[in-house]
Order: C-alpha cells, then structure tokens, then sequence
C-alpha cells in the first residue's frame, strides 16, 4: 500500500510538471505530414493562421501557438519571449518533431529567428512574415540594445501603464481604426484590435520591451536552413528592400520577396502569398 502511494504521488508530481513545461504557450495541433510550426504576432491569438492552417493541413502537420497572456489566453507571473524561445525548443525536443518548418508573423517571425539561431540543428525552413531581427533599428539605423534599455520610453512601468487605455470600453473601436495603417480589411481590424483589448497588459508590456530591446542581427548569421522573408511596404517597394536587407545583412542566404501589402500580408494579400509560401515549401 505505502508502495502504491508513493508511485501515485510521483505520477501527480511528473503530470504537473509537464502541464508546466510550456507554460509560456498554448498549442493547438491540426493536420499530418511534416510538422509546421506557426507563431502570430503581438497580441494575437493563433486563430491569426486559420485560414493558412486551412491551406497547409492537407500536406503538413500544423503546430500552431497562442502565447500565454495573449488574446484572452491565461497569463503566467513571468511573461517573456526569452521563455517563449526555450519552451519551444524544449516542445519541438520532446514532442520529437523532424526539422519542424517555422512560420511566423512579425513578433512571430522574430521567434522563429531566435529560436532557428539558438538551436539551427533543430528547425528547418523559416518564413519570417514581415517580421525583423530588431526592430527597433527600422526608426533608427544607429539604435542598439544596450542604448534602449536606458531609454525612459521603454521604462517597463511606463510601458505596461500605456495600456491602461485597453479598460477604455471604446477601445476596440478606436483601435481598429488605428489598424488601417497595418491592415486593409475592417473586420481583420477589428478582430485584431479585440484580441490587444483581450490580451493581459503585463505581458503586452514586457513583451514589447523585449522585442525593442534584443537585437538579432549578429545571431542569424547561425541560422543553416532556408529562409524566406516576405515584406510589406515600407514608404516604397525600394524602400523596404533597402530596409530588410540591411536587417537581413548577416544571412544573405535568405530570399527576400515584398508584397504590394500592409504589414498583415496573408490578410491583404492571400494570393501572392500563398504563391510565395507553396513555392518555398515545395
């Protein structure tokens, strides 16, 4: 009996620590074939890629993540994309997955660089959908992380209380209208807008600053796989050559395409993208 005892604890023990093993994400696992990982982006739920699950589950085993704290989903005390980029890892390790093909949007993009840097031995082909190493050197060529994390602007406090506004019960409507500049179609809008009012301010704001202030440029020089970068337009279709490849500088094996889109490109743009996506993957 003492025996019996002691194995279940164990197993109630080992069950609880797996439940936490990925705590930082939600996974939702959809078709068969060759594993596909999809990350959204900031303060969107993996519903994001519905429409590209649709497309890929026929051939591929779709993976697709919500982060924690995210668009309605349960935050953890310890929010951080440093977390996100270990648990994946640690997923693809136990979940046995073969080179799993990485596709990601914006913050998700910046995901799949650090994750596809970290462990390159591990992951295979990289779609990083408008998406950057840093982004914060976009506005200014001359930023570093170091520099911005003194920055007053991205004071975590500071940062994390500008969200405040998310309480306001107009919010999603005057965020939607603030994500014409991001994406065409009003409705995409205003799903997108809902799911910031949904997701938990804490992580939005820690989040944000992590994404500003870790700079990738240097890293993806490691990254061994194909990648294929698809930008949107930044001023001018030269422009946003001229932009993503000083980004992309240190990896000049990637392929980079941009669209005649806003910066959600398979909402503008399903067509070209699904083109530029299947051509890359087959």
């Amino acid at each position: 009996m003492k025996k019996l005892l002691i194995i279940a604890i164990l197993s109630l023990v080992l069950f609880d620590s797996n439940a936490q093993q990925h705590r930082s994400f939600s996974v939702t696992v959809t078709g068969k074939g060759q594993p596909v990982i999809l990350i959204p982006g900031f303060s969107c739920s993996g519903d994001v890629w519905k429409e590209t699950v649709d497309h890929l589950k026929g051939k591929f085993q779709c993976h697709v993540l919500t982060l924690a704290g995210y668009a309605g989903t349960a935050a953890i005390n310890s929010p951080g994309l440093k977390i996100v980029r270990d648990e994946l890892i640690q997923y693809v390790q136990q979940q046995h997955l073969n080179k799993p093909i990485v596709i990601g949007h914006s913050l998700g993009s910046f995901m799949g660089l650090w994750i596809s840097s970290t462990a390159p031995w591990l992951f295979g082909k990289l779609v990083c959908v408008d998406g950057m190493p840093f982004y914060s050197a976009l506005n200014d060529p001359n930023a570093n992380a170091d520099s911005l994390k003194n920055n007053p602007s991205l004071n975590e406090a500071a940062v994390i209380k500008s969200f405040d506004r998310q309480d306001d019960p107009g919010f999603v409507d005057m965020a939607a209208k603030a994500l014409a500049w991001q994406v065409a179609d009003t409705v995409r809008a205003r799903q997108i807008a809902t799911w910031q009012y949904r997701s938990n301010k804490r992580t939005l704001g820690v989040t944000l600053i992590e994404l500003a202030t870790t700079d990738l440029r240097k890293d993806i020089a490691r990254i061994t796989s194909p990648v294929l970068v698809l930008g949107s337009i930044y001023f001018t279709k030269e422009k946003s050559y001229e932009l993503i490849g000083q980004q992309f500088k240190n990896l000049p094996s990637a392929t980079i395409h941009v669209a005649d889109s806003k910066h959600f490109i398979m909402y503008d743009q399903p067509k070209w993208f699904y083109h530029e996506l299947d051509a890359f993957l087959n």
